[in-house]
């Protein structure tokens, strides 16, 4: 710097514009690295998920990964669907295991996400307070029933139900909880009833506080719980990712569904439940988990959509661009022997 430079308010406010723009470019750097590679170097997808049958592949592909040397698929536990849906807007998590209509939702504020695999089926059940005399679900005029929240597939299987019995206007008082908290809420008496995703359902029924009245499969077949979203943009920039992440989710529910009790025991440590209670909820009614039926539909989310509309859930049925079953379609599912070979599918010729 020559001897006779001197600084001038220009040139000082200059040097701060140029200090402050290197030290943005630093974070940003920095927080790309933290969110996308773990101190090893490996590559990292982070994906939300709530602790339900339908969401398996959640925990077992973070379990199968924590000691390989290709991607990290690390699992996310929120206690709310909203909270994960939230995170998924903010970038914070790549992937969301999340109730299907509020996929729907998402993509109608212009989330930018695409529906690529659907998670096993037939996992939700509805119970009510063994106390009660219920026979049919014309018998819960008047009760307190939770579903997970608004934007749920359970809302609106009980206001088809509701309809079918011609129970309309105030007859059933519905009210939105989070899973957690249901079977704590029905054994104190705050509910009567709740619909939901297991292992909650299960969790009431094995404590001897409730009675399964109905399980989805039955008015409801292929009914669709959670599904798996990711950000628009993250599958633009790592297709290759996406791919391995949805042929991940794909095995391991089939490995899941022929290796329960060993699935069981590696899922209850995320979820902190009991491996008994969740090898119950994977099959009781024996064999009701549907493990094969995970490549999305566009005419199953429509159907799901315009139901919504129906139901004053929304004012667009619109779902254009939002289905996306090239992924699922793609998966490998030859070779799915031990649990490693989750993670290991052979490459196709």
């Amino acid at each position: 710097m020559p001897s006779n430079w001197k600084e001038t308010p220009q040139t000082s406010t200059a040097l701060q514009v140029f200090l402050i723009a290197a030290a943005w470019l630093v974070l940003i750097s920095g927080l790309h690295y933290h969110f996308n590679y773990e101190s090893t170097g490996r590559i990292v997808v982070r994906m939300g998920y709530m602790p339900v049958i339908t969401n398996l592949a959640a925990a077992l592909l973070d379990y199968a990964s924590r000691e390989s040397k290709g991607i990290r698929f690390e699992a996310m536990k929120f206690s709310s669907f909203s909270e994960m849906a939230e995170s998924l807007r903010n970038g914070n998590i790549e992937a969301a295991f999340i109730i299907a209509p509020l996929a729907i939702v998402l993509h109608q504020q212009n989330a930018e996400v695409k529906i690529v695999y659907i998670g096993n089926r037939h996992e939700s059940t509805f119970v009510y307070r063994n106390d009660l005399k219920v026979k049919s679900f014309a018998d819960l005029v008047g009760k307190s029933i939770a579903v997970p929240m608004r934007y749920s597939g359970h809302n609106i299987a009980i206001k088809r139900l509701a309809e079918k019995f011609g129970m309309t206007g105030p007859a059933l008082n519905l009210v939105e909880m989070n899973p957690p908290d249901m079977p704590a809420a029905l054994a104190v008496g705050a509910l009567d009833a709740y619909f939901v995703g297991e292992p909650f359902a299960a969790k009431s029924v094995t404590a001897g506080d409730a009675e399964p009245l109905f399980y989805v499969e039955q008015v409801w077949p292929d009914f669709i719980c959670n599904l798996m979203i990711v950000r628009r943009d993250y599958i633009n920039r790592y297709p290759e990712r996406v791919q391995s992440l949805v042929q991940g989710a794909v095995r391991s529910g089939l490995w899941a569904k022929d290796n329960q009790a060993e699935a069981a025991r590696i899922v209850s440590g995320y979820w902190n439940q009991s491996a008994e209670l969740i090898q119950y909820s994977m099959n009781t009614p024996p064999n009701r988990i549907v493990y094969n039926k995970y490549t999305p539909q566009e005419s199953e989310i429509q159907y799901l959509a315009d139901l919504m509309v129906k139901y004053d859930l929304l004012k667009s049925a619109d779902i254009a661009g939002l289905v996306d079953a090239s992924w699922a379609g793609a998966a490998n599912v030859s070779a799915i022997m031990d649990f490693r070979s989750v993670l290991q599918a052979p490459r196709s010729n």
